[in-house]
């Protein structure tokens, strides 16, 4: 059994992005750009985004962090994603979700530049994802991607069960892992809460990404030997022994499950550390104009 290291995994690609970078400054290339926009006082969110700003600080990157109290209006936070789009300056920027329920995620994703989305959640970055177009992947699904690469994991003619169907994770690693390329050419099932016997499928798979949102949902009597899991979940959980109260467990019971496969990824330190890595490297293509010029 190998534990897929996303920590340690991380750390190389963004040295590999630090080097390059270094080599856009002694050119007297401008320097990449990633702005932020963070509403509220979600506790999760202002910790993924002081990762994301700490690692652009790692890889040279310049960053801008815009901070608003949950009572902004819709109108109000348009207005600071017109600035964006307009500035010049910024590469690339991301507005955190979620957003306070009276404001339309929706509406805010289809203002961003889709040439400055780098999360890639504008339907124009889907469709070109869809079609297997050079676009900026979604981040997580982006990680899982260069995890199955870099630990050369054989995805071709596997079976792979996702599950969980969200816009920002099960869906697009549906069809990323189906696409004509490596990794992918598997044959993949999308499962969700509607699905009848959840078990049963992936019990089938070769490799598993679970993303469903429920702790420690996959046990071990539902995963076959030998199997690749992808554990893309992070739930908090009541642990009176932990100073801090609660601890960070997967959608995976890795306990149970660890020993059955050969490849697992931990929680946390696996996917996570992958995603702000992902930003950043989409965030080096709309600065290198890579995808749109």
């Amino acid at each position: 059994m190998t534990i897929i290291d996303g920590k340690e995994l991380a750390k190389q690609i963004k040295e590999e992005i630090a080097a390059e970078v270094a080599e856009i400054k002694n050119r007297d290339g401008k320097v990449p750009h990633l702005a932020a926009v963070l509403v509220g006082d979600d506790p999760a969110s202002h910790s993924y985004v002081r990762s994301k700003v700490n690692s652009c600080n790692q890889c040279g990157f310049e960053s801008t962090l815009i901070k608003k109290d949950d009572s902004i209006t819709e109108d109000e936070l348009l207005e600071i994603v017109r600035d964006l789009n307009e500035n010049p300056d910024i590469d690339g920027f991301i507005v955190q979700l979620p957003l306070p329920n009276h404001i339309d995620e929706h509406k805010v994703t289809l203002a961003i530049d889709h040439r400055k989305d780098v999360d890639g959640f504008h339907p124009i970055n889907v469709g070109r994802m869809t079609q297997g177009v050079d676009c900026y992947l979604p981040a997580t699904p982006y990680g899982i991607l260069q995890m199955l690469e870099r630990y050369k994991i054989e995805t071709s003619g596997k079976h792979c069960v996702v599950l969980g169907r969200s816009n920002i994770v099960g869906t697009p690693m549906s069809i990323l892992l189906s696409r004509k390329a490596y990794p992918g050419n598997c044959t993949v099932t999308l499962t969700h809460s509607r699905t009848r016997d959840i078990r049963e499928e992936l019990l089938r798979a070769d490799i598993i990404i679970a993303a469903i949102g429920i702790p420690e949902f996959v046990k071990d009597d539902m995963v076959k030997e030998g199997a690749v899991v992808i554990d893309v979940g992070i739930n908090r959980v009541e642990d009176p022994s932990r100073k801090r109260g609660y601890r960070l467990v997967g959608d995976v019971d890795f306990d149970e499950v660890a020993e059955k496969c050969s490849h697992i990824t931990p929680v946390p330190g696996g996917v996570g550390p992958m995603t702000v890595t992902s930003l950043l490297k989409n965030t080096l293509k709309a600065a290198r104009k890579e995808v749109y010029s």
